[in-house]
């Protein structure tokens, strides 16, 4: 007669894990900061409009000088600062109200003439934000 398979023991040798996905639990709502790194115009269609007053970010990459220290410092001063992205990609984002018109004049007078500095218009580039809109801004310095 042939060898027959040993019967299964009755009872189990080890317990089986209670979860099943190896993966991280994820938070039911996302972060504060999830929101905030959304796409403006898809943070729009999900929630509603955001209501911020009009609004202009500069977005400029960590530079070799002695006048980084002092942009950044200026930068982490705005109404609303960010550090995203790692590396090459790093940049910070510092919003800044039309009533902080001369902040903003002071950190664009660091970091503007800096090619990969960005100046966007409620969190959007806009043609000639550079050239029209911020002129358009410095007016309110002169009352």
């Amino acid at each position: 007669m042939p060898d027959q398979p040993a019967a299964a023991p009755t009872t189990p040798t080890r317990r089986p894990l209670e979860r099943f996905w190896p993966y991280v639990e994820l938070a039911e709502e996302p972060s504060h900061d999830e929101l905030a790194a959304l796409d403006p115009d898809l943070h729009a269609a999900l929630f509603g409009p955001r209501d911020v007053p009009f609004s202009l970010t500069l977005v400029f990459a960590p530079f070799d000088g002695d006048g980084y220290a002092a942009a950044l410092t200026r930068a982490q001063a705005s109404a609303e600062y960010r550090d995203v992205g790692t590396g090459a990609a790093r940049r910070h984002r510092a919003r800044f109200f039309t009533a902080d018109a001369a902040r903003l004049r002071d950190l664009y007078s660091l970091v503007g003439h800096l090619p990969e500095t960005e100046v966007l218009i409620d969190d959007r580039p806009v043609p000639y934000a550079r050239e029209l809109w911020l002129p358009l801004l410095w007016f309110q310095l002169l009352r």
